[in-house]
């Protein structure tokens, strides 16, 4: 893609900056503790990041990513966001309007580089490779490090065109350790203890005493036409551990696998979780128009969820691997304890 003449001159103002840093230039001090005079280098997900110094520029190009950096209190240190499938996490708003939204959806890589980065973030794989925002590479090339969230690449293959497919269970440990990452790489790592604290205190009340293993459920994402539902062990596999129900689909590995209408049917879950999503990029997106249509088609409307209106409505995020994944287990629990479908 061909990029400004402003975009160029300012990333190579950018690149001699971080040069300077990594040399022994001066950075700034951090809340936490003392900023480190060496740059940080992860390993993350088969690549060798390494940031000079705390951004003070970052861009966040997916919702799960920006609510982390959100919730570590780093709005003052952020120079945009993009991709959002749902209003920002409750208790966020005030930081979350202090940030440019540089899309709803996806940007282009050069209204990325306008930003003037120092440091680029992404929740999914499929956003820093070609096809969307730019392969890590491009950005790296600039002297702008890039960073993937674990949990879309530890025991997972991306290599296919869809969602990808899980090797192994997804577990909240990957999103602890990019809440521990991203607290690292801004030299707040004290506020990332205090948030995992946080959100292990939550899944253990959620989950306290709850039994649902006679419990079937189906987790619904997008798409009327061809419907995105959740295979076994992502994300939606979390709260499906968790709380020790059944997941429909967990005989499929891929991480959010296209399946038919009669199949659904046929599957008859006890529980229909249904995304409720406010972008507008598939067909019914909203749990409204999901339910709509699951109450009128006549492959679903005889399912004993459907009949019983037996739904839990959840945000994108919370059947994203996010900080939100807490939301869902929250949510799902307190749904099927008043449905009298858990101990």
């Amino acid at each position: 893609m061909p990029v400004t003449r402003r975009v160029r001159r300012s990333t190579l103002l950018l690149l001699g900056a971080f040069l300077l840093t990594a040399c022994g230039g001066s950075s700034t001090g951090s809340p936490d503790s003392a900023t480190p005079s060496t740059a940080l280098t992860l390993d993350n997900c088969g690549q060798r990041t390494t940031i000079p110094s705390p951004p003070k520029r970052a861009v966040s190009l997916n919702q799960g990513t920006t609510e982390i950096m959100l919730s570590l209190g780093l709005a003052d240190r952020m120079a945009g966001t993009a991709t959002w499938t749902d209003p920002v996490m409750k208790g966020l708003a005030k930081a979350d309007a202090r940030v440019p939204r540089l899309s709803d959806n996806q940007p282009s890589f050069e209204k990325v580089l306008d930003t003037e980065p120092d440091f680029v973030a992404a929740s999914f794989a499929s956003t820093l490779r070609e096809g969307g925002v730019a392969p890590r590479e491009k950005f790296e090339e600039l002297g702008v490090p890039t960073y993937l969230s674990p949990a879309d690449c530890e025991g997972k293959d991306n290599s296919g065109d869809g969602d990808g497919a899980r090797t192994k269970p997804l577990t909240m440990d990957s999103v602890y350790g990019e809440i521990r990452d991203l607290a690292k790489i801004f030299g707040v790592e004290a506020r990332g203890e205090k948030l995992v604290a946080a959100l292990r205190t939550r899944v253990a009340k959620a989950t306290s005493g709850i039994d649902a293993s006679d419990t079937s459920v189906l987790y619904w994402f997008a798409n009327q036409e061809s419907p995105y539902m959740a295979g076994c062990c992502g994300a939606p596999g979390i709260i499906t551990e968790a709380l020790g129900a059944r997941n429909v689909f967990d005989d499929t590995k891929e991480e959010w696998p296209q399946i038919n209408w009669e199949t659904v049917a046929d599957r008859n879950p006890d529980v229909l979780v249904i995304g409720d999503l406010t972008r507008e990029s598939q067909t019914a997106e909203t749990a409204a128009k999901k339910i709509a249509f699951l109450e009128s088609n006549p492959a679903t409307r005889s399912m004993d969820a459907v009949k019983n209106k037996r739904y839990v409505l959840l945000s994108g995020q919370a059947m994203n691997p996010t900080i939100r994944t807490v939301e869902g287990v929250e949510k799902v629990a307190a749904a099927l304890r008043a449905y009298r479908l858990a101990g």
